[in-house]
């Protein structure tokens, strides 16, 4: 069905330590935030589904969906519109069968591995990264920066032509509009929204930032 991933904004109270999470989902919204996703390692579920509850409640009338990050049942007890799945995580098809054909079902995309799987599997989005260094997680791979963006992009559109394709880690108002330009749909982030002191502004900000670049691509003659 596909997803509006244009301004993607990611909760993770460890980066934002002791901060209201529905306030900095409300903040985001009005901001031009297109897609939240929340994401927690440390909390136990409880929390995350009264964490997650209070966000939606934050979203109401925004029409920005919600989606929580790797756990199946957080999204199902609290009413999220969704999830955010990594490869480790449970199968795709197996979160379609739970949530339904109208939930929305991100993938996690690192190597050509994961995107030679794309045709098969029932996602609305690919999120391909890390593209640049962040502070933010942990990972095992070194960043791919544009080049390997880019050349991971080209064989996602290839192997599912009409999905939407963002990007994720390190990406920020420096580098968003290069991100575009490369070829994502849009941009995932943390610190360049909710770790800034106006959540709002840095919202505005980036969604400016995309919207521009996606328009200039748009009007670029086709090679």
């Amino acid at each position: 069905m596909g997803a509006d991933i244009r301004l993607y904004g990611i909760l993770d109270p460890a980066a934002t330590p002791g901060a209201d999470l529905a306030s900095l989902a409300h903040l985001a919204a009005k901001g031009g935030v297109t897609l939240l996703q929340y994401r927690d390692k440390l909390a136990e579920g409880r929390v995350m589904v009264e964490r997650a509850r209070a966000i939606l409640g934050a979203l109401s009338g925004t029409g920005v969906p919600l989606l929580i990050n790797d756990r199946l049942d957080v999204a199902l007890v609290a009413g999220a519109q969704g999830v955010h799945l990594g490869q480790a995580d449970i199968l795709p098809h197996d979160a379609r069968a739970q949530l339904g054909p109208s939930a929305i079902i991100g993938r996690t995309l690192t190597n050509e591995a994961h995107i030679a799987a794309l045709p098969h599997e029932p996602v609305d989005y690919g999120c391909i990264g890390g593209v640049f260094t962040t502070g933010n997680k942990t990972n095992a791979n070194p960043p791919i920066g544009l080049d390997g963006l880019g050349r991971l992009l080209r064989l996602a559109r290839e192997a599912a032509p009409r999905l939407p394709l963002g990007a994720i880690a390190g990406i920020n108002e420096a580098n968003a509009a290069q991100v575009i330009t490369t070829g994502a749909d849009g941009i995932a982030v943390i610190g360049a929204i909710f770790v800034r002191p106006d959540p709002l502004a840095a919202a505005q900000a980036l969604r400016r930032i995309v919207d521009g670049a996606l328009s200039l691509r748009a009007r670029e003659p086709v090679s």
